[in-house]
């Protein structure tokens, strides 16, 4: 894979690991008693209807050149919270449910590689499968990370008093932690990524 069809190939791989994110997301909160998503199209597995110009297009595209390391995002899928049958937990169950469905699809590709390699008659063919292992276990990772606007923060907030001061603090610090948060990811949590990697899949990226 070289040249521009390795960078296609990336962005081809991060537009439907998106869409089954937000899609997850939506199918949840339609369990849940909230229609919003479905009633907007939205719970759809076609790329286009998630599609952020920016985060899914323009961004991994940057990223790849440089600094080769690919990440990108969809239009996030709205629901209304006060449509929820659970108020309490709801908004954690649907906010898990898009890191959850990166982390079945890194599980399902990565056990497909380390227990069915007669299947892969080419290495393009383990090549393509081991990025996609590696592509969803970040967006699970980085998702999981309790700083807005990630999934994560919806789980410390389901445990936190409304008048929290912690709660207070994360809110209005936002645009300091996220980019904390950031330098963290790539230099502290990196590791724990490939480390998930080689766990799920036998063998180093």
């Amino acid at each position: 894979m070289e040249g521009f069809i390795f960078p296609i190939f990336y962005i081809v791989v991060i537009l439907y690991s998106v869409t089954i994110h937000e899609v997850s997301h939506g199918l949840m909160a339609n369990s849940l008693g909230d229609s919003t998503a479905k009633n907007l199209g939205r719970l759809s597995l076609n790329p286009l209807k998630h599609l952020d110009l920016f985060g899914s297009v323009l961004l991994p595209f940057v990223l790849y050149f440089t600094t080769s390391f690919v990440f990108g995002y969809a239009k996030p899928v709205p629901y209304n919270p006060d449509n929820l049958t659970d108020r309490k937990y709801g908004p954690v169950k649907v906010a898990l449910a898009g890191p959850m469905s990166n982390f079945i699809l890194a599980i399902l590709f990565g056990l497909t590689l380390r227990f069915t390699p007669d299947i892969f008659s080419s290495v393009l063919l383990q090549e393509l499968f081991s990025h996609i292992v590696f592509l969803n276990l970040v967006l699970g990772v980085f998702n999981m990370f309790p700083v807005p606007p990630l999934d994560g923060h919806w789980l410390l907030m389901a445990f936190l008093p409304p008048m929290s001061p912690i709660r207070n603090f994360i809110y209005r610090n936002t645009f300091i932690l996220f980019p904390l948060f950031l330098i963290v990811f790539m230099i502290f949590v990196s590791p724990i990524i490939f480390w998930l990697f080689r766990f799920v899949t036998g063998s180093a990226l």
